[in-house]
């Protein structure tokens, strides 16, 4: 690989990152950790979370994203 193509790459990261931060700041993925199967407890002193959905949503989409990159062969 190249130099020209791991710059491109990093750029297209950079630039897809900064999307996915302001459509975080604007409210955009506020359900993100909010979905049916995140296990939220809270009490007087204590809270617990634990984000079962959200990970292996998280984790599909990871997966697709990084067997899709490796198959174009970046």
């Amino acid at each position: 690989m190249d130099t020209r193509a791991v710059a491109t790459f990093i750029i297209g990261l950079g630039l897809v990152l900064v999307a996915v931060g302001l459509i975080a700041l604007a409210g955009g993925l506020s359900w993100f950790g909010r979905l049916p199967g995140d296990i939220r407890y809270e009490s007087k002193g204590t809270r617990i979370y634990i984000p079962i959905t959200t990970m292996i949503l998280l984790s599909i989409v990871l997966t697709i994203l990084l067997a899709t990159v490796r198959r174009l062969d970046l």
